[in-house]
């Protein structure tokens, strides 16, 4: 699931009334899902942004030159 605008702009909507005049039992269900989908995604992008990540104590010698060398070109 992707983060949208609008899907942002439904979470915010659901909270101001919520503090405001408070909200139905379908908008009270609405806004549960809304807010699962929303961890989820967020969830998701860290675990992605994670899974990218190198230690360098775990790499060899061999492998750390390269990542060096790959750092070294994008600069």
């Amino acid at each position: 699931m992707q983060i949208t605008k609008e899907m942002i702009d439904r979470i915010n909507e659901l909270a101001h009334k919520k503090k405001g005049e408070g909200l139905t039992e379908e908008e009270k269900l609405e806004q549960k899902a809304l807010y699962k989908d929303y961890l989820a995604a967020i969830r998701g992008q860290v675990r992605s942004s994670l899974s990218s990540v190198k230690f360098v104590e775990d790499l060899s010698e061999e492998e750390l030159k390269e990542e060096l060398a790959k750092k070294n070109k994008q600069v």
